[in-house]
């Protein structure tokens, strides 16, 4: 918690030392009534006193206790705004970081985690902040300050004072240390049902096709169950702890009443009014210290669970990303240049590799197609050129250059990605194609237009209420996955990019419109260099070159009418997709 309080901007810190002026300033009221209330007793009991003189110490009082309301007020507004700028800085921080993680990183924390992480962990940082900065405060110096002023007034009342304060401690500590390790689990089990609600609303049209709806239940009740379970233990240890605290409170007071009955009436004629004063003193003095404890009793129980959310805060900004970004951002000679020189490639967590000696140029305006059965490797080694993953060894050269040196943004500027899975985001069909910026510039309507064309996607669009300001809902789920994936393509088509990347993005058309989209986009982008990663022969089979992969390794390269003849994997794949009489028919 320490290591991100660090993180406090100058503002917050500015705040943080003015709240801690009022803060002494309201200590040093709530210390002032007390001695109100004592010479108010003194004038009562005194014969030559006037009434004026005690309506002069009321009067007093109240305005010390109307000041004490108006700073709390001033203090409540400063934390807040202390707790809220924070939380705004380390959301940030922590979106920043996380956008900055590869798939690796991403992997590894799980995106329910990082969602919680996000919100409920900071919320909860937010709020310690936001209530308990004044209580961190203000409590230790209330404390000190208040058994300052009784420390030489009486030893026996100052003895039950120091007998309650140890009492609360030990009950505290104890309870502390019954409460902290089950705080930990709480957030993990945050994260899974998070992960389990996710993963209802992303399969909810399958769930309900298979009626799987009790076993999701079960599922979600299982930990449902768990999470329930460790929140009523806390939340009775907890509840525990404010009854013993009253009823030490109530005991001190008793205590201090009786002992000091004893005092005054062992004492001398002349001294029964002083000690008298000093009871009603103590005794309040007594009630600040305690209430001091209780205060700081408050921190002590949110303290366990806000540690476990700070730490898991740390952990993701304390991540360093395995894709680490270059520095190179100039203009290169070459223009849509690719070139794979002996890659090896392994996910993090498997001892085997996925991909293998991998080797081969496509030059500027070329189009490579990839091919091969499920699981070969094939948007693995796609997914290595944009650097979601890096290589384990070799090279990936993009104009001659290794990718490692670029900066990101050089990098991206250069492509257009169209990934397997559909992704379109809530606004119109012109803010999802004209998506992203290229050297800081976005696409103008007129190329959206265009591409839109060349995707194939005009006549749909053309249909639409808005046409091209018709609203796209949030991952395209008012309009087909064909139309999904030619408003991808697209949105890749608009940047103008040197190289364009088809991972498997035309799954989806019917064999018509994948036939004319691919002649719209040889005569479009005859200067891109395009990569297709496809399960269908047709989509490929006019490539410049093609590249048949099986369990990671190539084993065929070539044009399509050379594979089938001298590669028998692609020529089984041909020969399960296309008639007898359609595989030489029209060669490119």
């Amino acid at each position: 918690m320490l290591k991100l309080i660090k993180k406090l901007r100058k503002k917050e810190i500015m705040l943080l030392f003015i709240s801690s002026i009022f803060i002494l300033a309201q200590v040093w009221l709530e210390l002032r009534l007390p001695d109100y209330m004592a010479n108010i007793t003194t004038l009562v009991q005194t014969p030559d006193s006037s009434i004026n003189d005690i309506v002069r110490q009321g009067i007093d009082m109240f305005n010390c206790s109307l000041s004490i309301l108006i700073i709390s007020v001033i203090i409540g507004l400063l934390t807040s705004f202390i707790g809220a700028g924070f939380s705004k800085n380390l959301r940030k921080d922590v979106f920043d970081k996380v956008y900055s993680f590869g798939m690796e990183e991403v992997k590894k924390f799980s995106i329910s985690s990082l969602i919680t992480r996000t919100t409920n962990d900071i919320t909860h940082v937010q709020k310690i902040l936001s209530m308990g900065l004044q209580i961190a405060i203000k409590a230790p110096i209330m404390a000190v300050w208040a058994i300052s002023k009784i420390l030489n007034k009486s030893y026996e009342l100052s003895g039950l004072t120091g007998i309650a304060v140890v009492l609360i401690f030990v009950i505290m500590t104890g309870l502390m240390s019954l409460v902290i390790p089950k705080f930990k689990l709480v957030q993990k089990l945050t994260d899974n049902i998070n992960g389990v609600v996710r993963e209802n609303l992303l399969g909810i049209r399958v769930i309900r096709a298979y009626n799987a709806e009790h076993y999701q239940e079960d599922k979600f009740e299982k930990v449902n169950r768990e999470l329930t379970k460790i929140g009523k233990f806390t939340g009775k240890i907890m509840n525990i702890l404010w009854p013993i605290m009253d009823l030490v409170t109530y005991f001190l007071t008793l205590g201090i009443y009786i002992v000091g009955a004893l005092l005054i009436e062992n004492a001398a004629l002349d001294m029964k009014l002083d000690l008298f004063s000093n009871v009603i003193v103590f005794s309040n003095y007594s009630m600040q210290v305690i209430s001091s404890f209780m205060m700081l009793s408050m921190i002590l129980i949110m303290y366990p669970r806000v540690s476990v959310s700070a730490n898991r805060i740390l952990e993701v900004l304390n991540t360093k990303p395995k894709v680490v970004e270059g520095e190179f951002d100039g203009q290169t000679e070459l223009k849509g240049k690719i070139e794979f020189k002996n890659v090896y490639f392994r996910y993090p967590d498997s001892n085997s590799y996925c991909l293998e000696n991998i080797s081969f140029i496509v030059n500027k305006g070329e189009t490579i197609g990839f091919i091969g059965a499920t699981g070969c490797g094939k948007s693995t080694l796609i997914n290595l050129i944009p650097r979601f993953y890096d290589v384990t060894s070799g090279e990936i050269l993009i104009d001659g250059i290794n990718i490692k040196e670029y900066s990101k943004e050089c990098l991206y500027s250069k492509m257009g990605y169209v990934p397997q899975k559909s992704t379109l985001f809530s606004g119109t069909v012109n803010e999802n194609v004209t998506y992203g910026e290229k050297e800081g510039i976005k696409p103008d309507y007129d190329s959206m237009v265009d591409a839109i064309k060349v995707a194939q996607g005009e006549e749909f669009v053309l249909k639409m209420p808005e046409q091209y300001d018709s609203v796209i809902s949030r991952g395209g789920s008012n309009i087909s996955g064909g139309q999904k994936q030619r408003l991808q393509i697209a949105r890749a088509i608009a940047r103008n990019p040197e190289i364009l990347i088809f991972d498997d993005s035309f799954s989806a058309l019917d064999y018509k419109t994948d036939a004319v989209l691919r002649k719209a986009l040889r005569d479009s982008t005859q200067e891109s260099t395009n990569r297709i990663v496809a399960q269908r022969i047709g989509t490929i089979r006019y490539a410049d070159k093609i590249i048949v992969l099986d369990n990671g390794k190539v084993v065929g390269m070539g044009k399509h009418d050379e594979l089938l003849d001298n590669c028998k994997l692609y020529r089984d794949i041909a020969e399960s997709q296309l008639k007898k009489g359609e595989l030489y028919n029209a060669k490119a």
